[in-house]
C-alpha cells in the first residue's frame, strides 16, 4: 500500500482545442509564444464533475444585493441548515448579504424538497431563469449538492449572473471518497476540515481517516490511554507527532456531516501496529515494549494473534470508535501483515470482523482480506496496480462474486502520494508516476477483471503522508488529481473523456486560486 506498497449530454462532451504547454511546476506559465488559447467554455459546459445533463436556455438570474435564500414552505431544520451553509459559502465569495428566509414565494435562490424528484438520494435538479434559481431534490443531501453546482455557475468573486438553464444530476457511484493518513505525519483537525470543504464542493461524500500506524496513534482511547499519549508522541522523521482528543474527533465528524461527508475511521490491524506496541508491551507476544519508529518501512509489526488480551484490545478500541462515529463503516486495515502467518491472519480477521459487527458497523478492509474469509457484506478496498499478481486480483473478483462490495483505489491511478513526474519534490514512486491524465483516464466500472460495475461501491483517492508534512505539499499532491476522482465517482461513464475533462479542469483554476489551494499545473491542461 505504501512503500514496496475510479450520460453526460452530448453538448458537454466537447472536442478539446489543442494547447501546447511547457511548464509543469505549480502555478507556472503554461503557454508558449504563438499558442492559441482554447475557447472559453460556457457556464454549463465547465461544471465539474460533469452532470448527467445540463443545457443553457433563456435569460439568466441577476445575483446581487437583493438576492435571498429561501428554504421552503415548511420549517425543515435540515433544509434550513443547508440554506444557511450555502448562503455562508456564497457570501464569502460574493460579499453579498444573502439573508436566509422561509418560504418559496418571490425571487432569489429557492431550496425545495420533493419526494417525487426522480434523481435518487443524492440527485437534484437546478433551474435558473430571470425569476431566480430553484434547487429541487428528494433529500437535503441532494439540495447540498445542487448548491455546490450553483457555486460553479457564479463568478469566482462578486455578484454576477447565473446563466439561464437546467441541470439534472445524480451520482454514478454511492461511495466517492478521499483518504488522509494522519499517522505517518500528524495534522490538526483544522487542516482536515479545510480538506473536507474542498472535497464537498466537488461532491466527494466520504472521508477515510487512517488514524494509526507504526509511526503514530492519533485518536484518544479512554480504555487504553497510553495509545495516544505515548503511541502518538512521534512521526516519520522524528517530529513531535500528536493526537486528537475525542472531542476534536467528534467535532470533525459533525463538521463533515454538515457537508454530507461521512467519516470512515481506520484502525490498521494486525500489522502496522508498532505505535500501539510502544505504548503497551502486553500487545507483543514476548511482553516487551517496542521502540518508537520514525522510518517508512512496512510489514514488520504484528499483534499477538494467540493472546486473548489482543481481542479485548480490539473490542474496546473499536467499541469506543464506533460510539464516536455515526457512519456505517469501520475500517480495520488488514494490509501488509507480512509478519503474521497466513493462518493466523485469517483467524485474526475472522475475530476482528465479528467485533465490528458486534458494534453495529460494517467492515471495510484493504483487499488482502479477500485472501482470508471476508464476512458477508464486508467491503474490500482494492489498492493494487497494473503489476499486481493475477491470483491476488482473482481473489478480489471471487469475493465480489460472493457479494462483497469493492472500493477501487488503484495505486497507480488514485494514490495521491505518487509523484506526478520525476521532478515532483514530495511523494513516492513505487507504483510509478501518476500524471493527471493517468489518474483520470480509466473507467471504474470495467477496471478490474471479474468485478462488474454492480459490485463496485465506489472509488477513493488515498493520500499517504510518509513524505508530506505541510499543507502546501498535501494540496499540491491532491490537486488537481482529486478532482478527477470526484468525476470518476459522480459522472456517467459516457462523460469520461480526457479532452473534454482537461478543459473543464482548466476552468476550475481561478476557483482553486481564489481558495488559496496550491495545485500542480499539469502541462497537458490548458490553464488560463
Amino acid at each position: 500500500m505504501r512503500v514496496p506498497r475510479r450520460t453526460l449530454a452530448a453538448l458537454l462532451v466537447l472536442a478539446a482545442v489543442p494547447a501546447a504547454v511547457s511548464c509543469s511546476v505549480a502555478h507556472g506559465d503554461d503557454a508558449r509564444p504563438g499558442d492559441e488559447p482554447p475557447a472559453a467554455l460556457a457556464p454549463y459546459e465547465r461544471l465539474l464533475p460533469a452532470p448527467v445533463s445540463a443545457h443553457a436556455e433563456g435569460p439568466g438570474y441577476a445575483f446581487g444585493p437583493g438576492t435571498v435564500v429561501r428554504t421552503g414552505p415548511t420549517e425543515n431544520e435540515e433544509v434550513r441548515r443547508v440554506g444557511e451553509l450555502l448562503a455562508e459559502q456564497l457570501r464569502a465569495a460574493s460579499g453579498l448579504p444573502l439573508p436566509v428566509v422561509s418560504g418559496v414565494d418571490g425571487d432569489g435562490i429557492r431550496l425545495r424538497l420533493d419526494q417525487d424528484e426522480g434523481a435518487g438520494e443524492e440527485g437534484y435538479r437546478l433551474e435558473a431563469g430571470p425569476g431566480g434559481v430553484t434547487l429541487t431534490a428528494r433529500t437535503p443531501a441532494g439540495l447540498f449538492h445542487a448548491g455546490q453546482t450553483l457555486r460553479q455557475l457564479l463568478p469566482v468573486s462578486g455578484p454576477g449572473t447565473v446563466a439561464g438553464g437546467t441541470v439534472t444530476d445524480a451520482p454514478r457511484f454511492a461511495y466517492r471518497g478521499a483518504m488522509v493518513d494522519v499517522a505517518r505525519h500528524f495534522f490538526p483537525v483544522e487542516q482536515v476540515k479545510r480538506y473536507v470543504d474542498q472535497l464537498a464542493q466537488y461532491k466527494v461524500n466520504t472521508l477515510h481517516l487512517h488514524l494509526t500506524d507504526d509511526q503514530g496513534w492519533r485518536i484518544a482511547i479512554d480504555s487504553w490511554p497510553k495509545l495516544a499519549r505515548e503511541g502518538g508522541a512521534g512521526e516519520v522523521g522524528g517530529g513531535p507527532g500528536g493526537y486528537w482528543t475525542k472531542e476534536q474527533y467528534r467535532d470533525l465528524v459533525a463538521y463533515a456531516g454538515e457537508r454530507y461527508v461521512d467519516v470512515v475511521p481506520e484502525i490498521d490491524m494486525p500489522g502496522h501496529v508498532n505505535a500501539a506496541q510502544v505504548a503497551y508491551a502486553e500487545l507483543n507476544c514476548d511482553g516487551r515494549a517496542r521502540e518508537p519508529y520514525t522510518g517508512i518501512k512496512v510489514g514488520f509489526s504484528s499483534l499477538c494473534v494467540g493472546k486473548e488480551r489482543t481481542y479485548e484490545f480490539i473490542d474496546q478500541v473499536l467499541g469506543e470508535l464506533a460510539e464516536l462515529t455515526p457512519g456505517r463503516y469501520l475500517h480495520i486495515g488488514g494490509d501488509e501483515a507480512h509478519s503474521t502467518p497466513a493462518a493466523d491472519y485469517a483467524a485474526f480477521m475472522d475475530r476482528a470482523q465479528a467485533v465490528v459487527a458486534e458494534h453495529g458497523k460494517t467492515v471495510v478492509a484493504w483487499h488482502q482480506l479477500a485472501t482470508a474469509r471476508p464476512a458477508p457484506g464486508a467491503v474490500l478496498q482494492y489498492w493494487g496496480h497494473d503489476r499486481t499478481p493475477a491470483p491476488e486480483k482473482a481473489a478480489v473478483a471471487a469475493a465480489a462474486k460472493a457479494g462483497n462490495p469493492v472500493i477501487l483505489s488503484p495505486a497507480d491511478r488514485l494514490y495521491l502520494d505518487m509523484k506526478y513526474e520525476k521532478a515532483t519534490k514530495p511523494g513516492l514512486a513505487w507504483a510509478g508516476y501518476v500524471p493527471v491524465k493517468r489518474a483520470y483516464s480509466w473507467d471504474p466500472g470495467s477496471y478490474l477483471t471479474g468485478v462488474p460495475e454492480s459490485a463496485v461501491l465506489g472509488v477513493e483517492a488515498p493520500l499517504w503522508t510518509e513524505t508530506i508534512a505541510a499543507r502546501g505539499d498535501w494540496e499540491l499532491m491532491a490537486y488537481p488529481r482529486v478532482l478527477g476522482l470526484a468525476e470518476l465517482g459522480w459522472s456517467p461513464a459516457a462523460a469520461l473523456d480526457w479532452d473534454a475533462y482537461r478543459r473543464r479542469l482548466a476552468a476550475q483554476g481561478p476557483r482553486l486560486d481564489a481558495q488559496d489551494i496550491a495545485y500542480f499545473r499539469a502541462p497537458d491542461v490548458p490553464w488560463s
